[in-house]
């Protein structure tokens, strides 16, 4: 994937006294008194902002902020506990600017906080007109939101299209690479981890990936599903019976290319989801009409960990059992560590997935932490998210 990097534009001096518009993901939780929570994002978003202002640029940067309604500020959608991170991040005052897309006061070795651009009329829909006006507030356009990678919006796609140069960030030509790496050119064998309470919304994920990886470890509700495809009871466990037919489809995919699709061996179970129900485990030919799968068994865990820890690549999306609760956490345990253990370039992405890395604390052990959620799945369906398409049709003029 041909793109134009901005940490290139920069070591050639071309972002020197040039306004710099940087889209970052900055959408953090916040609390009822609007204190964020959670700071990942805003920090990550600080290496593209340091380059630009090094750079002796007048930055500009933005991102949205929830779900507003365009056209109507309320404070609740309010950038100001970012700008006030971002400044104790930075060292330096962070100005926060409202109605900014008719024009916007920054000199160079300057930075400014561009209001949620979600509030712009035509942000979400990628109006043209919208999209010319932020264009032309800047010389260079950073993209550096990989989380909203897979969204056509004004901010994401539009402004790339018309904007005099078009870059990918640090944070985003980090996902381009790790992705290339993990799916375009992988070192084999390529074992995928797909995971998650249902079939349904990962079915697209699991049959482009049945056409290219060398194992897939399927956990959580959609194992349910899998194991009732090779004939096996699953009680009263989460699954969905009318997919049964798309389950066995994968694993006659995968089977067709001399690759697997491993069915449980064993599971544990409990008659109630709770945390202090009772955890027993059974072989996967013993469930019982009332028992409930809340994890794979230790043979199965040790029979997973022995296929990652001998992968080349390792791409993981979602836990494979209740890991919340301890008594169903084994699972997840034992693939994170086989994981942390594991030679193999592994790329994780998902809500669920980061909690459980960092339940293990394997941060530092996994090859590339992916920061978007519905990005990641987007790209693992095989698809051309938005934001790529536009960054390489503008690197190839």
């Amino acid at each position: 994937m041909n793109i134009i990097r901005f940490e290139d534009l920069v070591a050639q001096g071309q972002a020197s006294g040039k306004r710099v518009f940087i889209r970052a993901d900055l959408n953090v939780p916040l609390d009822d008194a609007g204190n964020i929570t959670e700071d990942t994002r805003v920090r990550a978003s600080v290496p593209a902002i340091e380059l630009a202002l090094k750079a002796n640029a007048a930055v500009m940067v933005t991102s949205h902020l929830g779900r507003p309604t365009e056209g109507e500020f309320k404070p609740e959608d309010s950038l100001a506990p970012v700008a006030k991170r971002l400044g104790e991040l930075l060292g330096r005052e962070v100005k926060l600017v409202s109605n900014w897309v008719d024009g916007v006061d920054v000199a160079p070795g300057q930075v400014v906080l561009l209001e949620n651009c979600r509030l712009n009329k035509g942000e979400k829909k990628n109006n043209e007109e919208l999209s010319k006006k932020l264009a032309a507030l800047c010389d260079i356009f950073v993209h550096d939101a990989f989380g909203t990678a897979h969204r056509a919006e004004a901010t994401t796609y539009g402004i790339a299209q018309f904007a005099k140069v078009a870059s990918a960030g640090p944070l985003l030509a980090a996902e381009i690479d790790a992705i290339n790496k993990a799916l375009a050119a992988p070192k084999r064998p390529l074992i995928a981890i797909v995971a998650g309470s249902k079939v349904s919304t990962k079915l697209t994920i699991l049959e482009s990936l049945s056409k290219n990886v060398d194992g897939l470890i399927v956990g959580g509700g959609i194992a349910n599903t899998f194991m009732l495809a090779a004939g096996l009871k699953i009680g009263k466990s989460l699954a969905e019976p009318d997919l049964i037919g798309a389950a066995k489809a994968v694993i006659e995919s995968m089977k067709a290319r001399g690759a697997e699709v491993p069915i449980p061996e064993d599971v544990v179970v409990a008659k109630t989801f709770a945390a202090d129900a009772p955890a027993t485990v059974k072989a996967a030919t013993d469930v019982a009409d009332d028992d409930m799968i809340l994890d794979i068994g230790p043979k199965t865990a040790a029979k997973l960990a022995a296929q990652l820890k001998a992968a080349g690549t390792v791409v993981w999306n979602g836990p494979v059992g209740v890991f919340e609760f301890a008594a169903f956490e084994h699972g997840t345990k034992a693939i994170a560590q086989a994981i942390a253990e594991s030679s193999a370039f592994s790329i994780a992405g998902g809500g669920d997935t980061l909690a459980a890395i960092a339940k293990y604390g394997i941060e530092k052990d996994v090859g590339y932490i992916s920061t978007g959620g519905g990005a990641f799945l987007e790209v693992l369906e095989g698809k051309t998210l938005p934001a790529f398409e536009i960054l390489t049709q503008r690197a190839a003029g």
